[in-house]
């Protein structure tokens, strides 16, 4: 069956870089379309990156534009977020998702066919 583990999540403070990794298993990985998402505490899921298939085209919410970097290499089966200058309320649960029907992935979280179980990123400041 399909599964996609996050990895990567913890503490870290205000200011710093942390990487999370998305393994996927399952599914043929290049076919889809791939994005990350976050949830804080008492608020609705966001759209945070999209990558396409080929991981030539991406595409950020505006409150991590410039900060966080989202990437894919389809030979390990595995897409990365990269990010920097953390901040406080960057605090959420990351999900990273899988969509199989467009090319480009989307921003809406119900596009999305398959999802991992979220990783937890603190930043403390």
């Amino acid at each position: 069956q399909v599964q996609l583990v996050e990895s990567g999540g913890g503490l870290v403070q205000a200011g710093g870089s942390h990487r999370l990794s998305c393994a996927a298993s399952g599914l043929t990985f290049s076919t889809y379309a791939m994005g990350w998402f976050r949830q804080a505490p008492g608020k609705e899921r966001e759209f945070v990156a999209a990558t396409n298939r080929n991981g030539g085209y991406t595409y950020y919410a505006d409150s991590v534009k410039g900060r966080f970097t989202i990437s894919r290499d389809n030979a390990k089966n595995t897409l990365y977020l990269q990010m920097n200058s953390l901040k406080p309320e960057d605090t959420a649960v990351y999900y990273c998702a899988a969509d199989g029907s467009r090319y480009s992935g989307s921003t809406n979280s119900r596009e999305y066919d398959y999802w991992g179980q979220g990783t937890r990123v603190t930043v403390s400041s």
